[in-house]
């Protein structure tokens, strides 16, 4: 029997069944357009029909949050009366998709289903950024169909049928084990809360050898070399846009040896921004290619260094300007910059923008020398800003002698060596 005569004639459990056996049908309707039937199918297939716990790894970019927000918008109209937690890192990664699903809910597509499987069209009794409930969900539960939250809300009182995460672990998994902890806790949290019968699903992405998949059973994982959606040309500039363990982990879902790496897991982090006011400042300028422009801010108190870390992946004259802000919001006294690559460009161009250089200096030590002695020895020092961005402690963790991007360690490196000895900017002679 065909779509159109199951609409017109079949029963509400018919039309139910085909819903779920055919989601990228409805998907495609409701304008995923690149979602495939092989592919994304048969993760949706998994989603809606399946019995037990699920895990889905796929690289980033694969489409698998698309896939959840199709799986939960037929979840809420074939089976109305189980209600459906969904849970992403943060409350603004949850409106995001409690958005998708919203718009698939509301088309005429899905008003032409619910119509024919409950004699009228779906309608919104509540709506908000977080909460959806329906006019097809009958029951005297006081839970909306579907409620999102991100990892720092309380789950004290709930209870769900479906429990979904979606993206819980991220980059700030990968650089900050107390975050690893908390995602972890919140995660075994999520055992306690689903209703007898019920399933938990997973997707995302790992981060990091001891991240919360370790706890996530029936892991199916899906890298970049198998889902076909990346051609090698696209495979390649990925992989020469980021660091080897990021790609190994986010694309080819495996955490790669670090033996050669010189530094781990940053120990503290701090919200308290007014620990680098008075501090210095420091740029690692690129000038084209796959360099990146690293800007740090540092303090020492004692024996701590505060940090405050960027990274922008462009030329710096197009991230000046912020650099140049930040130097100004968190006090920082002036800017160093070597004339090494530019012959003192940098510092006339700090000046002429309207902010404080200290004259260039000329870098004599060897990148590696200065990384492995001055950095290396305070790494456990260090207390880093929350403001800092995960990608420049990320580049710092993958760090080695060969490395492809060493900006943010050598800048880091070298305002450490400033402030390791006040007296002035070291400019040894060694080289290798």
């Amino acid at each position: 029997m065909s779509w159109n005569a199951i609409l017109a004639k079949g029963k509400p459990t018919e039309i139910a069944t085909y819903c779920r056996n055919n989601p990228i049908d409805i998907a495609k309707a409701c304008g995923f357009s690149l979602l495939s039937h092989k592919l994304h199918g048969a993760w949706l297939d998994k989603m809606l029909n399946g019995k037990q716990d699920m895990t889905l790894q796929a690289h980033r970019g694969s489409y698998k949050t698309s896939c959840v927000s199709v799986a939960i918008a037929i979840m809420m109209i074939t089976n109305p009366n189980r209600n459906i937690l969904f849970m992403r890192k943060t409350d603004t990664d949850v409106i995001e998709i409690v958005s998708q699903v919203r718009r698939m809910l509301v088309s005429p597509y899905a008003a032409r289903i619910t119509e024919a499987m409950y004699g009228e069209p779906l309608a919104l009794v509540r709506d908000n950024s977080y909460e959806i409930d329906t006019s097809v969900r009958h029951g005297a539960s006081g839970a909306s169909q579907l409620l999102g939250m991100g990892i720092g809300g309380s789950l004290t009182g709930k209870h769900a049928y479906t429990i979904i995460t979606d993206d819980i672990v991220n980059i700030r998994d990968r650089v900050s084990r107390a975050e690893r902890e908390r995602t972890k806790t919140v995660y075994q949290e999520l055992q306690n809360i689903r209703n007898p019968g019920g399933r938990i699903i997973n997707a995302g992405t790992p981060w990091h050898k001891e991240d919360s998949f370790t706890l996530m059973p029936n892991i199916e994982r899906y890298d970049c070399h198998s889902t076909g959606l990346l051609n090698a040309e696209q495979i390649a500039g990925l992989r020469a846009s980021m660091t080897p363990s990021l790609f190994a982990s986010n694309y080819e879902l495996r955490h790669i040896a670090t033996e050669d790496a010189l530094f781990d897991t940053p120990p503290n982090f701090t919200p308290d921004v007014t620990r680098i006011y008075n501090g210095i400042a420091h740029i690692d300028a690129a000038y084209g290619g796959q360099d990146g422009s690293a800007f740090t801010i540092a303090r020492k108190h004692g024996d701590t260094i505060y940090v405050l870390g960027k990274l922008r992946k462009t030329h710096i004259d197009n991230c000046l300007d912020e650099y140049l802000a930040l130097t100004a919001h968190y006090k920082a006294g002036s800017i160093d910059t070597e004339s090494n690559a530019d012959k003192g460009y940098l510092a006339k161009e700090i000046r002429r923008r309207g902010g404080f250089a200290n004259e260039p200096y000329h870098e004599g030590m060897n990148k590696f020398i200065k990384i492995s002695t001055y950095l290396k020895r305070c790494w456990s020092r260090i207390v880093f800003l929350d403001d800092t961005d995960s990608d420049y402690i990320n580049e710092i963790l993958d760090y080695t002698e060969d490395a492809e991007h060493d900006d943010c360690a050598d800048s880091l490196a070298s305002i450490i060596r400033r402030l390791e000895k006040p007296s002035g900017i070291i400019t040894s002679s060694f080289r290798m």
